[in-house]
């Protein structure tokens, strides 16, 4: 799994500034109030993409009041929460596969923005489903190996119904179909594991490698720039990089 790994981007993203996380906080409290507003209630144990989301929020370090604060705001504002979720798909440099959800209050000015952004880093967006056929969807959840053994996580994880799990660098990476993923993480965490991250991905099925330096370095900061777009909340890709050229 190496170079393909939810670790990799995991650290990737853990070596960036405070302010960047700062902006982490804030797109997941977009995510908490839409899935209010879509779910109908406040309560995450009848509302279950709420509950999903607050599990994201922790395991991103969100404090638990600023949760609350914007669960409260999101029940009580009505529809003035009015974002919608897209998803854009395009291709990067080398043919990288690539798949961009946004929640948003502008499509216009996020599809040009994103537009813009796949031009300006030797790319092109292109149309609905051009890459998505590309990968599959399924739960991920990643749990530190300090102080655990291998194949007692593996045994409670299987136990709680996941369907694959491996070990790497230091991380117990556990997958899901997405219909059992909140079943199997709250079997989990009911058993006092936490998680580094937890979320339902894009998974894709091939890879493709990038050997010139010129498009590995435009990549990176295609990457980059729409991670850091506000209303930008996921990233997929399937470009197999070397962690070692980081």
């Amino acid at each position: 799994m190496s170079g393909h790994s939810k670790w990799s981007t995991i650290k990737r993203k853990k070596e960036k500034t405070d302010g960047a996380r700062a902006k982490i906080f804030t797109k997941i409290g977009r995510e908490l109030a839409v899935a209010v507003r879509e779910g109908g209630s406040a309560d995450p144990s009848v509302n279950t993409k709420l509950k999903d989301c607050i599990a994201k929020a922790k395991a991103n370090n969100v404090p638990n009041e600023n949760i609350e604060r914007i669960i409260k705001k999101a029940a009580g504002d009505g529809d003035a929460n009015n974002y919608e979720a897209i998803t854009y798909e395009g291709y990067g440099p080398s043919g990288v596969a690539v798949i961009v959800e946004a929640l948003t209050d502008n499509r216009n000015r996020t599809a040009g923005d994103l537009r813009h952004y796949f031009d300006k880093f030797g790319g092109n967006m292109g149309t609905p489903g051009c890459v998505s056929f590309m990968f599959s969807k399924k739960g991920i959840l990643l749990i530190e190996s300090d102080g655990l053994e291998e194949d007692k996580v593996m045994e409670d994880a299987l136990d709680a119904g996941a369907s694959d799990f491996s070990f790497e660098d230091g991380v117990f990476e556990i997958q899901t179909e997405p219909e059992d993923f909140s079943a199997v993480r709250d079997t989990l965490e009911g058993k006092g594991y936490s998680f580094v991250s937890a979320e339902v991905e894009m998974i894709p099925s091939t890879y493709t490698t990038i050997t010139d330096e010129d498009a590995i370095i435009k990549m990176q900061r295609l990457l980059d720039i729409l991670e850091d777009n506000d209303d930008v909340q996921n990233v997929f890709h399937n470009w197999e990089y070397d962690e070692n050229k980081e």
